[in-house]
């Protein structure tokens, strides 16, 4: 009997219909992998679009470069904005594992939709060679209608996956258990090991299909390998671990909120005991976890203040007032993450349509612009494998912190990263711009006569940036997130990429129709021979600057939530304190 307690879950998880698991039977890494093959399919299905979806808006649909640019920026926004949506309906309502499930059918039929559409000649403008794209015909009302309603009915699935699949994976580890827990430090490293896999694969076997074979079969193989990942996470369903929607994250942080603005002229004790808590048994009950109160945003603390009104819009545990604080402490890290995310949205839009003015040749071979998308995957890889391996174990001899360096620490770096990538963007577009000029193609717009591997160096150093900020991002959103939260809090990060790139398009037509006043050829044009990316990108790089000293000031005031296992060997330690002193003397102290 003994055996059997020791081997259940602590953290409250259950299979489907709600029963406590065994840990030798569901989760860990077994339960993880049929979710890990599900991501690596899922991204070669979304890169295999986004790389190239700048190209095939300009050569297809005959868009010019401020609205191609603006249409993937536009579209992936949206794919980064509706896991909060997901997150919502999967907390409040279904729970990870159905959301994930109703929203991965509406995926794919976005994506069977999208195949169609590039597969049909009725819908796409016919084929134009005319160097100038006004001078084509353009998209018809239906085509492109089509074509967009796939795409975005395509991000409406990618909203209820987005946010809980990486969430369901990291729910297999139970944080309650040395071992597992320890496994789980590495999970979020081989998660984007996954992710960029996939990637990988998209952005040099799909994209050469798209540009050499077709866009039919280029759409279609992700379609197929999209609705093969969903049968193989299908199939391990027997392993996994889940957890019982909690309720609507954002109604119970709506009432701590309301309630303390209408408790604003209520003091708060000095004894944190005198707050409004509930017993310690709902909270051991389904591993539930206590918090206790802290300083911190102490205007919210008023909402647990008794006042002798029950109304939950009146009157919140400390635990639900704690929550809100923790999700509302991260907002300033959020904010901090939005110009890092507007300089990942120039990876599939300028740096690509640069990739279309170089030689592109070798030997017979033509490499498709979209594929140098590729090296940012291979960076990211690389740098993720020694960071883990290497990096952590030398820096956690010096430091003492499990993680090697602070989440906070981790994503400094990344930001930094960003500043450089963002300057070797401007000086090498200046040095492209000056062999066009040498050339006499700044009115023609021909192609030069430079390799387009002249890129390779803000690709690759992107893909550094990306293991450093991007990891940390994902890790830290949902560490931070109360255990209740988590969904919301993971979307945190799917979020931060969603405003980066509608940021990017705001920039993009604000900084264009600027620099086109008062006679001027503008910065960003459909010819980029002639247009100036190389101040763009400077402009960029001092934006990153300022972002990166306002980062510096939100990491000194951040303060960290406290480890979840310690507060839950507490409420052992209290459990075991109220058994032996009897129910009746409890309930008289209370």
């Amino acid at each position: 009997m003994e055996n059997g307690l020791d081997d259940c879950t602590q953290d409250g998880t259950v299979d489907l219909k709600g029963n406590p698991v065994l840990r030798s039977k569901r989760g860990g890494w077994r339960a993880c992998s049929f979710v890990v093959v599900y991501e690596v399919f899922e991204r070669m299905a979304y890169y295999g679009i986004s790389s190239n979806l700048v190209v095939y808006l300009t050569k297809k649909l005959h868009e010019g470069t401020v609205r191609s640019s603006n249409n993937v920026t536009n579209w992936v926004g949206t794919i980064w904005m509706t896991p909060i949506l997901g997150a919502y309906v999967a907390d409040a309502h279904l729970g990870r594992y159905w959301t994930f499930l109703t929203s991965s059918t509406i995926y794919l039929l976005g994506m069977s939709l999208l195949t169609l559409s590039v597969s049909l000649p009725a819908l796409r403008p016919p084929p134009c060679k005319d160097a100038n794209l006004d001078n084509c015909r353009k998209a018809s009302t239906m085509q492109l209608a089509v074509f967009f309603g796939a795409l975005y009915t395509l991000a409406v699935g990618t909203g209820g996956t987005k946010p809980n699949i990486s969430t369901i994976g990291a729910d297999q580890f139970d944080d309650f258990h040395p071992k597992e827990k320890a496994h789980k430090l590495s999970f979020f490293n081989w998660w984007m090991f996954s992710i960029f896999f996939g990637t990988l694969f998209a952005n040099t076997v799909l994209v050469y299909i798209q540009d050499n074979v077709g866009w039919a079969l280029g759409y279609g193989l992700p379609t197929l390998g999209l609705l093969i990942s969903v049968a193989i996470f299908l199939a391990g369903t027997p392993y996994y671990r889940h957890r019982l929607p909690t309720g609507s994250p954002f109604t119970r942080m709506a009432k701590v909120i309301v309630a303390a603005l209408r408790k604003s002229k209520v003091s708060v004790p000095s004894d944190p005991k005198e707050l409004y808590e509930l017993d310690l048994e709902e909270y051991a009950k389904g591993g539930k976890f206590r918090i206790d109160s802290t300083p911190t945003l102490r205007f919210l603390t008023k909402a647990a203040v008794k006042t002798g009104r029950t109304d939950p819009w009146m009157l919140c545990s400390v635990t639900q007032v704690e929550e809100t604080k923790q999700m509302l402490r991260m907002i300033p890290i959020l904010i901090a993450t939005f110009v890092p995310s507007t300089m990942i949205a120039q990876i599939n839009t300028l740096f690509v349509k640069q990739g279309t003015t170089l030689d592109r040749n070798i030997g017979s071979f033509k490499i498709p612009p979209a594929s140098l998308v590729g090296f940012v995957t291979l960076s990211m890889l690389v740098c993720v494998v020694l960071y883990d391996r290497f990096f952590v174990s030398i820096a956690r001899r010096w430091t003492k912190n499990p993680r090697g360096i602070t989440l906070l620490q981790r994503m400094g770096i990344g930001l930094v990263f960003h500043i450089i990538i963002m300057i070797t963007a401007s000086l090498i577009e200046r040095h492209r711009l000056s062999v066009a000029r040498e050339h006499g193609l700044v009115e023609n717009g021909g192609q030069i006569p430079l390799t387009i591997f002249i890129l390779l160096p803000q690709f690759v150093l992107m893909g550094v940036a990306d293991a450093f900020l991007e990891v940390a991002k994902l890790e830290f959103f949902y560490d931070q997130a109360p255990e209740s939260m988590k969904s919301l809090g993971t979307s945190y990060s799917t979020t931060s990429l969603g405003i980066g790139n509608f940021l990017s398009s705001f920039l993009l037509s604000t900084v264009s129709d600027i620099t086109k006043k008062h006679g001027q050829r503008g910065w960003i044009l459909n010819n980029l021979n002639a247009s100036h990316l190389d101040y763009y990108y400077a402009f960029f790089a001092i934006l990153n600057f300022l972002n990166f000293i306002f980062f510096l000031i939100v990491n000194r005031l951040y303060v960290y939530k406290a480890e979840v296992s310690d507060s839950m060997e507490v409420l052992a330690e209290e459990l075991k304190g109220m058994t032996l002193t009897g129910p009746n003397q409890v309930s008289s102290q209370e």
